[in-house]
């Protein structure tokens, strides 16, 4: 069932986007596509901005603006160029609670032309142990689209 709405998904955030030029409008769409078609409870982008992530297009209750390098999931995922599946927020080291809401986490980071991270995909659920390799494999694909070609 997961996977099949995810085939679709990509698809569907292929066409969508397909020919944009502004990051911001693509972010945009493919947060509230990832969230509208998966019922997430937080799904976002954080930008590299001067050397922190800043909170760009998401959808959701609020939350936390800027993120340091290597800090919480998001950092982390940032400074390692590497999705991090996390089961139980609690229990990752320097987790950064932005709401207390937030049980479980997947951070997927999105590449620019030049390999370098530009920004990361934050999923929160409000339930323990939601993501797996299912989503990782998903969302990596869908973060590989967003910026294939250095996009602004």
């Amino acid at each position: 069932m997961k996977e099949s709405q995810y085939k679709l998904l990509v698809s569907q955030i292929a066409s969508l986007i397909e020919g944009e030029k502004d990051l911001i409008a693509v972010m945009s769409n493919v947060a509230a596509a990832i969230h509208q078609t998966m019922g997430f409870w937080w799904t976002g982008f954080y930008r590299v901005v001067d050397g922190e992530l800043v909170l760009g297009p998401f959808q959701g209750p609020v939350a936390c603006m800027h993120i340091a390098f290597g800090k919480g999931v998001c950092g982390t995922a940032w400074q390692r160029a590497e999705t991090f599946i996390v089961p139980d927020v609690e229990q990752f080291p320097g987790h950064i609670a932005c709401s207390s809401a937030s049980r479980s986490e997947i951070v997927v980071p999105v590449f620019g032309i030049d390999g370098k991270v530009t920004a990361v995909l934050n999923i929160d659920s409000d339930q323990l142990a939601t993501f797996d390799e299912t989503d990782r494999k998903y969302l990596e694909e869908i973060c590989s689209l967003i910026n294939p070609n250095g996009i602004k």
